[in-house]
């Protein structure tokens, strides 16, 4: 299978999402960069048609300079998900994109069907506090996003699916000041986050690696408490970039939107 692109126009920002499979709709949010591409949604498009939209400022889409807080992304993606016509979509996101994809869910979660949340950001909680990634020495990046160093370091310049050092240093640029732009309004997350969680009407899989070190796997509890209807999926030996290090991790998410789990 190859990915289509679509082009959208969304409150005057130009939006690109690439689409992969066929099947029930699944809406994909990436998180704060778009380092570790979509090549994993390849695990879900036998039985998933499967939506990836750049955020605003990100990936191939246009800037979006007034954005000045989480919220806006959040209006945003609800115009996206009517302007593609989709009834009910699963929705996923990764890291800060879990972060959004929660935020979604508690504002319209009647909108979409099971919600997956993989490594969530947002909750901020002072008793599971991870490393800030933009503190990390760029050289030792890779080892914070994967627990085996060697599957992130493929998605750097030099590695087997990196980009050159200019294009990759272009485009962290770009998504930085797209990201300090949504962090405006709270940072990355909202205090009042963990009080929302209770109006998640949705079944939802919260999936972490427990190796993580940007976003701890003891929060998995956390949000497990505090959304109704939630399970865990602890994958084991992996870190923040899990679908990546484990594919088995995309087909366990699979087979929960499936309702087998």
């Amino acid at each position: 299978m190859v990915f289509e692109t679509i082009k959208l126009e969304i409150d005057a920002v130009d939006t690109v999402i690439k689409v992969i499979g066929r099947g029930p709709a699944v809406l994909a949010l990436h998180g704060a960069a778009t380092i570790e591409g979509q090549e994993w949604a390849r695990g879900l498009a036998d039985r998933f048609r499967v939506y990836l939209p750049f955020h605003p400022g990100f990936g191939e889409s246009g800037p979006a300079p007034h954005i000045c807080g989480m919220q806006d992304l959040i209006v945003h993606n609800l115009r996206l998900i009517a302007a593609l016509g989709l009834d009910r979509p699963h929705l996923m996101g990764h890291s800060m994109g879990g972060w959004m994809a929660a935020e979604m869910a508690v504002v319209a979660g009647e909108r979409f069907a099971r919600l997956v949340l993989n490594a969530p950001a947002g909750l901020n909680h002072p008793d599971h506090r991870g490393a800030n990634p933009t503190k990390i020495a760029p050289q030792d990046l890779p080892g914070y996003l994967a627990h085996r160093t060697e599957v992130a370091a493929r998605y750097f310049p030099g590695g087997s699916l990196g980009p050159p050092p200019e294009q990759f240093i272009a485009a962290r640029e770009k998504e930085g000041q797209a990201l300090s732009n949504i962090q405006k309004a709270h940072g990355m997350g909202h205090p009042n986050l963990g009080r929302w969680l209770s109006r998640i009407p949705n079944e939802t899989l919260i999936v972490w690696g427990d190796k993580d070190r940007v976003a701890l796997a003891s929060q998995a509890e956390l949000w497990a408490g505090a959304i109704p209807k939630a399970r865990t999926h602890i994958v084991p030996g992996v870190g923040h970039f899990a679908m990546q290090e484990d594919p088995a991790c995309v087909a366990a998410i699979g087979d929960f939107l499936a309702g087998r789990k």
